[in-house]
């Protein structure tokens, strides 16, 4: 791995666990000091994650993690819900015994997982969550499609969205990924589709209403 690479990797890991939040300023020192890498790299770093979309350079205030508006955020959750759809359609013709097989592994194990609580278990769905996910965008076998969807799976904002769940619906969330197996094995496109629309919309709707518990929590405190 080249030190560009360390560098593009720590300060991306950051940006999608939260270390940096929507707004915050990363300078070339931070990076440099998070990754253990010179500048120079850094530099190289920050700009793909500013082509990326992770990261945005503002005048007079320098590179910081872009905040998105009401609308934005509409646009994202429903171009994911309308194209891992479509992912899941495609998957669905093409996957083979075995894809079945591993998307059900991991289904069941992610819903063991919700259902265990315990700490680290947030890391755990949300490492699982991101294979199963993936693991469908590579049945699909569109590499456009797929860097479509990384495009808007990997922002930080639908990265966090795992954070604002409840217990209850880490574990629906997580019963979802095993309907769409079932589906698929049925080999039933349009209802695997159907289920996994729902899936992307429900984290919409969770991410509103933990945002909604927010709001009100801070003006309590104040």
């Amino acid at each position: 791995m080249t030190a560009v690479d360390r560098a593009y990797s720590a300060v991306r890991r950051a940006i999608l666990d939260g270390r940096f939040a929507a707004g915050t300023r990363v300078t070339e020192h931070e990076a440099a000091a998070l990754s253990g890498v010179s500048r120079t790299p850094v530099r190289e770093a920050l700009r793909r994650l500013q082509n990326e979309g992770l990261l945005e350079f503002v005048p007079n205030h320098g590179t910081v993690v872009p905040r998105w508006s009401e609308s934005e955020i509409d646009d994202m959750f429903e171009l994911r819900a309308m194209l891992e759809a479509y992912a899941v359609e495609r998957a669905t013709r093409l996957a083979s015994s075995e894809d079945i097989a591993a998307l059900r592994a991991l289904a069941e194990a992610q819903i063991a997982a919700a259902q265990a609580g315990g700490e680290g278990q947030l890391q755990e769905i949300t490492r699982l969550n991101s294979q199963f996910h993936e693991r469908l965008q590579q049945i699909a076998a569109s590499e456009r499609l797929q860097r479509m969807l990384v495009a808007l799976i990997e922002v930080p904002l639908v990265a966090q969205t795992f954070r604002k769940y409840s217990g209850e619906q880490l574990l629906r969330s997580s019963q979802h990924h095993l309907e769409i197996v079932l589906a698929m094995e049925a080999g039933d496109p349009a209802s695997a589709a159907s289920i996994m629309r729902a899936h992307v919309l429900g984290a919409r709707t969770a991410f509103y209403r933990a945002m909604g518990r927010e709001t009100a929590s801070r003006a309590t405190a104040l």
